[in-house]
């Protein structure tokens, strides 16, 4: 079979090609000329870009096989997230390659608008000694106005924090019991503003935030303020800030974004109390080898079919340690299903129970879907496609979850309801601190087996002997058994057969032990096609 193909549109770390090479073809192309990306997206089956490709619903049409875009970056400002979407195809970036660096950055961007260091640099090269035209102001004792409490705006609180400076934040998405374990005192907007002698902006460009600091809030704040922005160009408005600091209502600026960029020109450029970076947030070696690494290691497991932590468009969110264990075993739950079931069912639920569902438990539904799809459509299914899936399948889809679990500690459960009103369930847990998989219920019937590559399910008439002939049928056809449950629902009453065994059993064999022990129903899974 043909290695898959990966199309690297812009420079890629070394070490993430090195990633790339022994599983891959990978090819190159110029993401920024446009004629020439259409042409080279045409098949393959993942693209890695950075900020110069533009990823729209016209790339997404003429990319046929495409299954991820990959974003070696954190901003998705030139991704189509939501055509990508509609395509199937999953959006992955690098959300945590450049949180150190973007930290960093941002405060050098404030030390030196506190101490006018580029200001004294340039002109000590100039032949002048202006000591007292460049006096700055300290940093202890200061306040330090965070917008934006996430990854960034958390490490930059807690490293100015010990410049011995009060830090207060906004943050409408973030608790106050968790920003003061941070020592960070939640505030309003307005508070922020009149209170800070700093302010510094770590919050995503959203219609929301699209100029959150214009003219309107930069007359609330201190005349002694200085801003910075690291973050992304518009949050705080440009021809506000240029007014403000004309009107001597702000201090001093660092500003490293722009609303537009390449950005050569601006009226910013021409205040003295301003140092500007040419988006620099994110440019040092380690990060750009990290947002490489990253996108790559989510590159190989999006076109393998796993989940992908971050997928940008995959619902579910982050998910917590105690339930990834979980993923497996649930799309394998929804593979038997559709194995059992034999089609597609009219309304399916997913249902966890006990400890796990302490947590968020969403991307289970994804991969109960990706499960129960795998084996009867032509395409690849991915957590980004299984929903769309079902929707056009017409599939009813619901999750449940409880703590309450009287037998198990962990249960998952997958049930379809068919057209004809049949129910079809089947129900697995995870054992022991190596999470083993078990299958523990298979329509209502109880037992314990784990899921293996090769498996049967055997419903029939309880009676003495049916054992013996399954095995003698599965030794006759030279397949070993690996283990064997019988579940029955009432002596003499209707049991089930699970086998798992060595080496799959094709349809005729399936037909012929069904036929020879008189089976209502006999289903084959095979877990590694």
């Amino acid at each position: 079979m043909s290695k898959p193909v990966v199309l690297v549109a812009e420079e890629l770390s070394p070490a993430g090609i090195a990633l790339l090479e022994p599983d891959f073809e990978v090819r190159r192309a110029d993401g920024a000329d446009r004629e020439r990306l259409l042409a080279a997206v045409a098949d393959v089956d993942a693209v890695i870009v950075r900020s110069a490709s533009r990823i729209d619903a016209e790339v997404l049409a003429a990319a046929r096989r495409l299954r991820v875009v990959a974003r070696a970056g954190v901003g998705l400002d030139n991704v189509d997230v939501e055509a990508a979407t509609q395509a199937g195809v999953m959006v992955v970036n690098a959300p945590t390659s450049n949180i150190v660096t973007a930290a960093e950055h941002a405060i050098a961007l404030l030390l030196a608008t506190a101490r006018n260091v580029p200001q004294g640099h340039a002109s000590l090269k100039r032949g002048e000694w202006q000591r007292s035209r460049y006096t700055g102001v300290e940093l202890r004792d200061k306040t330090l106005g965070v917008l934006g409490l996430g990854r960034i705006g958390v490490l930059v609180a807690k490293r100015l924090a010990a410049f011995d400076m009060n830090v207060i934040a906004y943050d409408p998405y973030i608790q106050a019991p968790r920003a003061a374990r941070l020592g960070v005192r939640l505030v309003s907007l307005e508070e922020l503003l009149r209170e800070s002698d700093f302010i510094t902006v770590h919050l995503p460009k959203t219609q929301e935030t699209l100029g959150l600091i214009g003219d309107r809030e930069l007359r609330m704040v201190k005349p002694s303020v200085r801003i910075v922005n690291a973050a992304r160009g518009g949050i705080v408005d440009e021809d506000a800030l240029d007014l403000a600091l004309k009107e001597k209502r702000v201090a001093g600026a660092g500003i490293d974004v722009f609303r537009g960029e390449p950005c050569t020109d601006s009226p910013l450029f021409h205040h003295d109390n301003v140092v500007v970076t040419p988006h620099l947030g994110a440019s040092t070696h380690e990060a750009q080898e990290r947002a490489g690494t990253q996108v790559v290691r989510s590159v190989r497991l999006a076109l393998s079919g796993e989940f992908v932590p971050d997928a940008v468009n995959v619902r579910g969110g982050v998910v917590a340690e105690e339930v990834k264990p979980g993923l497996p075993l649930t799309e394998k739950l929804g593979r038997v299903f559709t194995a059992l079931a034999g089609g597609v069912p009219a309304r399916l639920e997913v249902e966890v129970r006990g400890e796990i569902a302490r947590h968020d438990v969403k991307v289970l539904e994804l991969a109960a879907l990706k499960g129960a799809f795998t084996d009867i459509v032509e395409d690849s299914v991915t957590y980004v496609n299984a929903p769309l899936l079902s929707r056009d399948r017409g599939v009813e889809v619901t999750l449940t979850s409880g703590e309450d679990s009287p037998d198990w500690r962990n249960l998952i459960t997958v049930r379809g309801t068919m057209a004809d009103g049949a129910v079809v369930s089947v129900s697995g847990t995870l054992t022991g601190p190596r999470h083993a998989e078990r299958l523990v219920a298979v329509n209502g019937y109880a037992m314990e087996i784990a899921p293996t590559a090769h498996m049967g399910f055997f419903t029939y008439t309880d009676r003495p002997g049916i054992v013996g002939v399954v095995g003698r049928l599965l030794g006759d056809a030279g397949i070993n058994i690996a283990g064997m449950q019988v579940g029955r629902n009432v002596k003499g009453g209707k049991a089930l057969i699970a086998l798992s065994v060595d080496s799959a059993l094709g349809p005729d064999l399936t037909e012929a032990i069904a036929a020879e022990i008189g089976a209502d129903q006999g289903r084959r899974v095979d877990l590694d096609a």
